[in-house]
């Protein structure tokens, strides 16, 4: 399976354009399922597993691969199915996300599909709030379920997403009491820990579940006869969504006269070097990494000096 991640390269350039490249994968029954090639590092038959006391139960063992040790999730397990059964002749996708590197157990890989993210779709409304989907596409007539990783992750490693003393200034959001925030992630958890962080500052947050939908609330904004500058204090966006990513959303909001220069914060798991370029490609103001509370709530603390005056009296 090596081969199938070789043309890194060649995958950079669909970024910007609204594409993504799925690397396709079955669990325990015939479903195909999929996940973004930007957050695999490589695909191996399962090495030897070491099982670990008090491990919670979806953590199969740890393997020890290229000189380092990771925990093998049963991605089957995790999302509420069958263990998968007969592990050694089943695969583990390694992947990086929030920061750190995990391993998931699959039975089987397909391979790499080139999509567009306007073919990529939020879950069907009655698949419940306790489903383990992003999104779901079709492939030459299949369904494709998009797993919420992250989901899976806050439940087999819940974190403290709390923000620390000392980050937020006291006071800080009665300078901007009049706005709030807006929060664009197609993942629940993903929106729930970051609504977490900024309403512990004290500002109100709006969340939309993709980049279209951002986008056209912001335009409602403006048919309703608001200033989105006097709205919102900043945006908070996400990268991999349905409909429309976070680079073509902030590459939107960009090319509008009366949006252009709203401030927005690209929020994602995918990998921190490639987006520093990205960042600066499709013009948004930063790039935080997945997740660090502190490190949001600062980013949120120094534009709130900002759009108040802060900076310029202190430059004073």
């Amino acid at each position: 399976m090596a081969s199938v991640l070789d043309s890194v390269n060649q995958r950079t350039q669909l970024v910007g354009e609204n594409r993504l490249e799925l690397l396709l994968f079955r669990l325990g029954t015939d479903q195909l399922y999929g996940i973004n090639v930007f957050k695999v590092k490589e695909v191996l038959q399962c090495p030897s597993l070491t099982e670990i006391p008090k491990r919670n139960p979806v953590v199969r063992g740890v393997a020890h691969v290229r000189g380092g040790t990771l925990s093998i999730m049963d991605l089957s397990q995790a999302t509420g199915h069958a263990p998968l059964q007969d592990i050694d002749n089943c695969f583990v996708i390694i992947t990086e996300y929030n920061r750190s590197t995990q391993g998931f157990l699959v039975r089987s890989v397909e391979r790499i599909v080139n999509m567009n993210w306007e073919d990529i779709h939020p879950p069907p409304t009655g698949a419940g709030k306790e489903n383990y989907l992003t999104a779901v596409t079709e492939v030459e007539g299949r369904l494709v379920e998009i797993i919420d990783v992250e989901k899976v992750l806050a439940e087999v490693s819940p974190q403290d997403y709390s923000v620390s003393d000392g980050i937020i200034e006291d006071g800080i959001a009665e300078r901007v009491v009049q706005k709030h925030l807006l929060i664009v992630d197609d993942s629940a958890i993903a929106r729930k820990q970051i609504q977490r962080v900024v309403e512990s500052i004290g500002v109100k947050a709006t969340t939309k579940k993709d980049g279209r939908e951002a986008y056209n609330y912001l335009l409602s904004l403006l048919e309703e006869g608001k200033d989105p500058y006097s709205e919102l204090v900043l945006v908070i966006s996400d990268i991999e969504m349905p409909e429309m990513d976070g680079y073509t959303f902030t590459a939107e909001v960009r090319a509008h006269p009366q949006l252009k220069d709203l401030h927005i914060i690209l929020h994602t798991s995918l990998s921190g070097v490639f987006n520093e370029a990205m960042v600066k490609k499709v013009g948004a103001n930063a790039f935080v990494a997945k997740f660090h509370p502190d490190e949001l709530a600062a980013r949120v603390n120094e534009q709130i000096k900002s759009v108040s005056g802060e900076d310029i009296l202190n430059d004073e």
